[in-house]
């Protein structure tokens, strides 16, 4: 470029003077001009882009790749235009299948979790004397709601235990909100399915622990107030103080399952809400209703279905696993292992699947219409349309975890932005309290009062969430900077996505429910000294980044405190060492160096 702007004309002796600008015939007749100039544009304008950081998080600035082959329509001749058509056509039904089979594997997983665990949260939730704990009854909630993969489960084991007056609406509240929390362990696992590439890891997991950012907002907000002044408890028994007793005759519709069923019902039938409703009767030595003979009984009761022939004998229902004579922990570790392989294959055959539709001019399309506003004057109305339609989606699949775990690969291919995922999420939190409401609604009448009311709490404790943290723009970005923040602390060591799961919805219960039991003034004292910890933590950063030439010199930056307790890079050196040499961990040393420079915004 440099060489041809000189005005050197082809052929001539370097030496001699040459004329400042080409004559027009050469200009005119030079096939390699328009090359050249196309080569300058793009440098100045790639010049252009790289003197801007870029944005990580936005995804309209992505560059899309071109198909190589790409001929326009008009030239394409009818048998190209033939193959072109099922070509499409093709992949629609490829993608079509890997998401039915993601939604299954999805199901098995559940019925995994439950084989393994169900039968201990039940008797979880007989402890009813530890319940008037607050943060025990949120983390006992998120506990139960990870080992039964389910939030409707969890509520239905909180309504038979107010039922059997073992409970209270009260404590029933804190429950509630953990089961709000665990739910979202789902698609945090779904979005570890794309940790090969770093800028998809980045974007999926961001999108999926928008949700928990979220949720564990409100539950900082909620949990003290509910505790002090009781708000949810009060409305939603002003709510239903004068509901009719009728019950709902529409109101049993699970619209996925009626896809799913014929296939999963195939390998695996579940019968868990009435064994663990009866084991947490019957095991409750506070409870009118305990009896030691039916609490053995039923804890030694398996919780895959049980068939029975005209003379109540029981026999194998025809499903998969009820001809392998397993227990429920074996079956549970088998479907497991087979449910993880399943999803896993699925999540990339959906991913190189959506790749390969989605490129270049389509891919640029939709993300501008996904990802953009609506038109002035309702711009401000978008949030509230996507938020709509998470709730409408979530109604008709009858789960949130299925619905946010099928949008997680989208966000990390940069087809949904973070800022589009939020309202989703908060639209499929308002949709998943539907399911239980239908179920309520077609309770027994002794009992739908109850059942409607702590489906009411659910709905209240969502709503007044997002009254909270969407419509002021600034309460908005805090769940978003937050999801950011551990999406770029994922890419930078994708091991956290690993340690933030164990951490937060397996360690952090466990260890407050142990202490708990242990002794209430530690517990006092611990979650104390946790909480100034975090206040403390949270006010330096903000004086830091706001006010950091009033601060003393020591205070200014965390240089002060050992690496240790300030960088995750000692730990990542550490596993690296460790476990870096085996080839099932290799992606620890990919990329990292590269990583640490690229954080985002």
């Amino acid at each position: 470029v440099s060489t041809q702007s000189t005005g050197e004309v082809e052929g001539t002796d370097p030496g001699t003077p040459q004329p400042t600008r080409r004559s027009s015939y050469v200009r005119m007749n030079d096939p390699n001009l328009a090359t050249r100039k196309t080569s300058v544009a793009s440098s100045r304008k790639l010049g252009r882009r790289s003197s801007t950081k870029e944005d990580v998080w936005d995804v309209t600035m992505d560059i899309e790749e071109e198909d190589d082959d790409y001929v326009p329509w008009e030239e394409k001749s009818t048998k190209m235009k033939v193959w072109a058509v099922s070509w499409v056509i093709l992949r629609i039904l490829f993608a079509i299948l890997f998401i039915y089979l993601f939604i299954c594997s999805l199901t098995f997983l559940s019925a995994a979790f439950q084989l393994l665990g169900g039968k201990s949260a039940g008797q979880a939730f007989s402890t009813g004397s530890i319940m008037s704990n607050p943060i025990v009854g949120l983390m006992l909630g998120v506990l139960v709601t990870v080992l039964v993969q389910s939030s409707s489960t969890s509520t239905s084991i909180i309504v038979a235990m107010i039922n059997a007056q073992i409970l209270q609406i009260r404590p029933a509240v804190n429950l509630i909100m953990g089961a709000n929390i665990g739910t979202t362990v789902t698609n945090t696992i779904v979005s570890m399915g794309q940790s090969i590439d770093r800028k998809q890891f980045r974007r999926a997991f961001a999108g999926a622990t928008v949700h928990d950012c979220f949720n564990w907002l409100c539950v900082a907000v909620f949990l003290p107030l509910e505790y002090f002044l009781h708000p949810i408890e009060w409305l939603s028994e002003k709510i239903v103080h004068n509901m009719s007793d009728s019950p709902s005759e529409d109101s049993d519709q699970d619209f996925i399952k009626i896809i799913t069923k014929p296939f999963t019902d195939k390998i695996i039938r579940m019968n868990i809400k009435k064994v663990l409703a009866s084991v947490t009767k019957y095991c409750t030595e506070s409870s009118e209703a305990y009896n030691a003979a039916e609490c053995k009984k039923w804890r030694d009761t398996t919780l895959m279905k049980q068939c029975k022939d005209v003379d109540e004998n029981i026999v194998k229902c025809g499903f998969l696993f009820s001809e392998t004579g397993m227990n429920d922990t074996w079956c549970g570790l088998l479907l497991m292992l087979i449910s993880l392989v399943m999803l896993c294959m699925c999540l990339m055959g959906l991913v190189k699947t959506l790749q390969s539709m989605l490129l270049g001019r389509v891919a640029g399309s939709l993300k501008k219409y996904i990802n953009s506003d609506l038109p002035y004057p309702f711009k401000w109305l978008t949030g509230y349309l996507f938020m709509a339609i998470g709730v409408v989606f979530t109604f008709l699949l009858q789960s949130s975890s299925v619905f946010t775990s099928t949008l997680t690969p989208l966000v990390g291919l940069g087809i949904i932005s973070i800022k589009r995922m939020y309202p989703l999420t908060l639209g499929s939190n308002i949709g998943t309290t539907t399911t239980a409401m239908l179920a309520a609604l077609a309770s027994d009448a002794d009992t739908r009062k109850v059942s409607i009311q702590i489906a009411v709490c659910h709905l209240l404790f969502n709503i007044f969430g997002i009254l909270l943290f969407y419509p002021v723009p600034y309460a908005r970005r805090i769940p978003l900077a937050g999801a950011k923040m551990l999406g770029n602390t994922t890419a930078t060591y994708r091991w956290f996505a690993i340690a933030y799961l164990i951490l937060v919805f397996l360690i952090s219960p466990l260890l407050l429910l142990g202490l708990s039991l242990l002794n209430y003034i530690v517990f006092i004292i611990f979650i104390s000294l946790v909480f100034i910890l975090v206040i403390s933590i949270v006010l330096l950063n903000v004086l830091q980044k706001y006010a950091k030439k009033h601060l003393p010199p020591v205070l200014q930056t965390w240089d002060f405190l050992p690496v240790y307790f300030r960088s995750l890079e000692p730990y990542d050196r550490l596993l690296i060492s460790t476990f870096g040499r085996f080839k099932c961990c290799a992606f620890l040393n990919a990329n990292n160096s590269v990583a640490a420079k690229d954080t985002g915004k």
